[in-house]
């Protein structure tokens, strides 16, 4: 932790936190966002194209090994839909009128792990699997890559161990596909995660090993034990490289979709996503991906619990990961389990400085009562962290007006999309579901 009088200090010149600390939900705006991104920006999208690439290549192995995905030919992607029901609902609970057309991406129903984690995760195990075998002589470019269902594949992977930190969904991602692929995982569970998820990886072959602290306290932990076992890799959420280009594959995907649907995205028809964000690699990845497409016409705001607004606090002081959310006096406690972090990853913050708009902040509550308008609206159950996303809008319209106007977008916003980025509901087991719309709020 820093020091109080710095914190004092911190308080004075950004007064929003004062807010924040009173349970307030916010909305911060970002100074630092750029039309475009610049020619030095330090990723590059031929990254993004590899890793799209790469996951094609995969297409025939993950279709034998997950049948589920055969429909989709072994790509793991979600749908866009729009829900007009909840848009309806919220305007009447709010009193005042969301313009412009309201969409889900429905990444509560990604194949194989049910989150937004499933792409970043799953995308990052496959790599290590390529590279392995590649390296052993055991695969090429120009295989077919089904044969890695293969039992002679499955145990030379089980030679290799994957190991990562996480409240939950990445968790999943990464265990459920490295089994699967014969790896040994370890999954390094924080406090916050949910007792049904560490039951599923065992189910899978997965170890589990828990912790009575929170996310950064089982990644530390999870790293320090990878770096003993030359043997094991570690999926280091805070700052990989290649989870991110897997997040930002969606963003390609998600430009085909919105084409297909005659969904306009220009400058008199404008883009604002909505994405709920945790330490960052996930919403990150997607928004350098929508960023490098779309440029000035995409505006991107990162969803936070009112006690975990790390990323928040990280962008809004330039600070990142030098400082939580525990500095400030807030618990980092919340039933979004996937948004439970108390330190933003630096190497995301400080990538997302010319990208995003903004950061808001929203309460459990809320979460909650969206939850159960979801389902009876929609027939769409997303775990309490999607429904950050779905404040998104609400907050943009309530709170954004100066945003609005000095980008020249109020006139424009009948013509608007407001995309929410759903993260997680398909694998919430049915007594769990129930216990979330019985909750009372």
């Amino acid at each position: 932790m820093i020091d109080e009088e710095k914190i004092s200090q911190i308080t004075i010149k950004f007064p929003l936190i004062h807010e924040m600390t009173r349970c307030h939900s916010v909305l911060w705006i970002n100074s630092e966002r750029k039309q475009h991104l610049q020619s030095d920006f330090p990723f590059s999208f031929t990254e993004v194209e590899e890793a799209k690439a790469r996951l094609d290549r995969f297409s025939s192995y993950i279709k034998v090994a997950f049948p589920e995905t055969q429909t989709s030919q072994g790509i793991i992607e979600s749908d866009i839909k729009e829900i007009p029901a909840m848009k309806k609902l919220i305007e009447g609970r709010r009193g005042f009128k969301i313009p412009g057309k309201l969409i889900l991406k429905c990444d509560h129903s990604l194949p194989i792990s049910g989150s937004i984690k499933a792409r970043g995760g799953i995308y990052e195990v496959l790599k290590l699997a390529e590279t392995l075998a590649i390296r052993e002589g055991l695969l090429s470019l120009h295989d077919d890559y089904s044969k890695l269902a293969e039992d002679s594949f499955k145990q030379f992977f089980s030679q290799y161990k994957i190991a990562v930190g996480s409240t939950g969904n990445l968790g999943l991602s990464i265990g459920i596909m490295g089994a699967k692929l014969g790896f040994q995982v370890i999954v390094h569970m924080s406090s916050e995660a949910k007792e049904w998820k560490k039951q599923l990886l065992r189910k899978n072959g997965v170890t589990v090993i828990e912790y009575t602290s929170d996310y950064s306290k089982a990644v530390l932990e999870g790293r320090n034990q990878a770096k003993e076992d030359e043997r094991c890799y570690f999926v280091d959420d805070e700052n990989s490289s290649d989870l991110f280009a897997g997040y930002a594959v969606a963003a390609l995907r998600l430009q085909e979709q919105l084409q297909r649907a005659k969904v306009k995205v220009d400058e008199d028809h404008p883009l604002f996503v909505y994405l709920p964000c945790g330490v960052g690699g996930a919403p990150g990845g997607v928004a350098y991906g929508l960023k490098s497409i779309y440029g000035n016409d995409v505006h991107i705001f990162f969803g936070e619990p009112i006690q975990s607004p790390c990323m928040t606090l990280g962008m809004m002081t330039g600070l990142h990961d030098e400082v939580s959310v525990q500095d400030f006096g807030f618990t980092n406690s919340t039933e979004a389990d996937g948004l439970a972090v108390g330190r933003a990853s630096k190497f995301v913050g400080k990538l997302m400085e010319p990208i995003i708009s903004g950061c808001y902040t929203v309460d459990d509550s809320f979460l909650f009562r969206s939850l159960k308008a979801m389902y009876e609206q929609e027939n769409i159950f997303m775990e309490p962290s999607a429904h950050a996303g779905v404040f998104g809008p609400i907050q943009l319209i309530s709170q954004g007006k100066q945003y609005l106007e000095e980008k020249g977008l109020a006139s424009k916003m009948n013509h608007a999309t407001h995309l929410v980025w759903s993260t997680g509901g398909q694998m919430v087991p049915f007594e769990e579901r129930q216990m979330y719309l019985q909750k009372d709020v």
